[in-house]
């Protein structure tokens, strides 16, 4: 991209990203197949599922596994729904970040800018933190099959073997952009493929006898309170985390919408789809996986999973590992995705001036044009989670819950401003082509996705174990205040002076070379259209 842009020059998708305050700097080479497998592959459905099952499991039991999955997917359909029309409407790398600004009158806006900003990327952070540590957790879990439970896991291990592949999702990242759009073309098989093979295998492999019987899947029977003390009720629910966890990250298809062809149709599109087919194929994988479970008494096993340890029982030792192997690549693939997901944040964030970096991280490699500064930063943030685990497995477990907090509040708030000042002259919210309107759907879907995640950002900050101790408390919520209360202490000490939420970049472009039709066009547009003020 040379720095004259002409009206000539400019794609559609580049038209409408200008007319949004900024200069095209990406290559758009995500294809709809590339952008969709993007979106399936950042929620990793069947490892997410492997590396969080044991919670619903062994807290709930097998009936709340199953309900509470297919409960929390029809209410992240609505969140889905929700900020896919968002998505349709502010196409760019900030996502919801900037469409929050966007969506707020200008007093507030740098204060909902930095809100909602550092909770994403806190949430993103620890979507990649929990996601790799559970990758690690899953190679050497192979590793104790493979000896026949001879093998000792240590925390270090676990620790060294999360950096090493941090590292290698890092050098990964640091690819141009067509090589990431080929390599996230395949997840999507890998995906949906591995899925579809477990479930088969499963039935397959189980005896008719020893399958369990539907009212213990589904009914009374199946649900085993064995938190320590909590009451039915929250013993249930605790089994949300596997879902919400999984279901996150529907942002990840929005950060990349600056390399994405027809993104305002392609980003929500995908976006949608996944959380369907997600929440359906995740139904079904879990009820299979309990109907094959064994006895309960035997779960997680030796290797802590219980997820690979029901596929250790019905396939045996060969057939587990061999299926386990695309398992991983899916965590993998999640990794992958997250990473390139987060670091475009990062680069929006010091574009805007966040971060007292005079946009450091807000630079593109002219050899790649892709943000390999903020690429290095959120890699390396990344690790810092993944190391609490030597001073504190508690403390790490926490990440799994700290990341659907963080990000799922980080996506209600730009719901709830584009409710409440969409007529706002200085607002005047315009939707894009995916758009459920103002009516009942519309209105409803964006109640029940606020009200649900508020209610799951409070079970996810309890404890799911009594009695409570510095050993089994749920330090989540801690976490997130934390970071918050020091990023509020950080905006008002200096945040404030270079900071002022997101800002255009066409000026600087102009600083550069005499300004073309299309940017004077596009300067008068935004003087007379406040929604186009950023």
């Amino acid at each position: 991209m040379t720095t004259s842009m002409t009206e000539t020059s400019l794609s559609g998708d580049d038209r409408e990203l200008v007319a949004l305050g900024y200069v095209p700097s990406f290559k758009r080479e995500f294809s709809n197949l590339a952008t969709i497998s993007f979106a399936f592959s950042v929620m990793g459905l069947c490892s997410s599922i492997a590396t969080t099952f044991n919670t619903p499991l062994l807290t709930g039991g097998p009936s709340s596994v199953v309900w509470c999955w297919i409960l929390g997917a029809c209410m992240c359909l609505t969140l889905g729904a929700s900020i896919a029309e968002i998505v349709s409407a502010y196409p760019t790398s900030g996502a919801l970040y900037t469409a929050s600004a966007q969506l707020t009158p200008k007093k507030y806006r740098a204060r909902v800018g930095w809100v909602v900003g550092w909770l994403n990327m806190l949430g993103q952070i620890a979507g990649i933190a929990s996601t790799e540590f559970g990758l690690s957790e899953m190679i050497w879990a192979a590793v104790v099959i493979s000896k026949d439970g001879n093998f000792k896991v240590t925390q270090a291990k676990t620790v060294w073997l999360f950096v090493i592949l941090l590292v290698v999702h890092g050098s990964l990242n640091c690819l141009g952009t067509r090589w990431l759009a080929r390599m996230s073309s395949g997840y999507i098989f890998v995906n949906l493929g591995a899925t579809i093979l477990i479930v088969i295998v499963l039935l397959a492999t189980t005896p008719r006898s020893e399958m369990h019987a539907a009212n213990y899947v589904f009914g009374a029977p199946g649900f085993i309170n064995q938190t320590g003390g909590w009451n039915n009720g929250l013993a249930f629910v605790f089994g949300l985390l596997s879902v919400q966890w999984t279901m996150t990250g529907y942002d990840g298809t929005a950060h990349i919408s600056e390399e994405v062809k027809r993104a305002a149709y392609a980003a929500p599109t995908a976006i949608f789809g996944a959380v369907i087919g997600t929440g359906l194929l995740g139904w079904l994988l879990n009820i299979v996986l309990v109907l094959c479970s064994g006895p309960l008494t035997d779960l997680p096993g030796a290797t802590d999973l219980a997820f690979l340890q029901i596929m250790h029982l019905r396939m045996g030792k060969a057939g587990a590992l061999i299926l386990w192997v695309p398992v991983c690549f899916t965590a993998f693939f999640v990794v992958q995705t997250a990473v390139q997901a987060v670091s475009r944040t990062f680069y929006a964030f010091s574009r805007d001036h966040g971060f007292p970096d005079r946009g450091y991280f807000g630079y593109i490699s002219k050899r790649t044009q892709t943000p390999l500064r903020a690429v290095v930063l959120c890699t390396t943030l990344s690790i810092i989670p993944g190391l609490l685990d030597l001073a504190s497995p508690i403390a790490a477990n926490a990440i799994f819950a700290l990341c659907a907090i963080s990000l799922d509040l980080s996506y209600i708030i730009p719901i709830f401003l584009r409710r409440v000042f969409q007529d706002h002259p200085e607002v005047m919210f315009k939707p894009g082509p995916f758009y459920m309107g103002d009516g009942i759907i519309g209105l409803g879907a964006n109640c029940i996705c606020i009200s649900w995640t508020l209610f799951v950002c409070v079970i996810f900050s309890f404890p799911t174990t009594l009695p409570v101790s510095p050993q089994t408390m749920n330090y989540a919520s801690v976490i997130t205040v934390g970071v918050m209360v020091s990023a509020f202490a950080w905006y008002i000490i200096d945040g404030h002076r270079h900071y002022h939420g997101p800002q255009s970049n066409i000026r600087k472009l102009k600083e550069k070379s005499e300004p073309s039709e299309l940017e004077k066009e596009d300067d008068e547009r935004t003087s007379d259209d406040p929604q186009k003020e950023v």
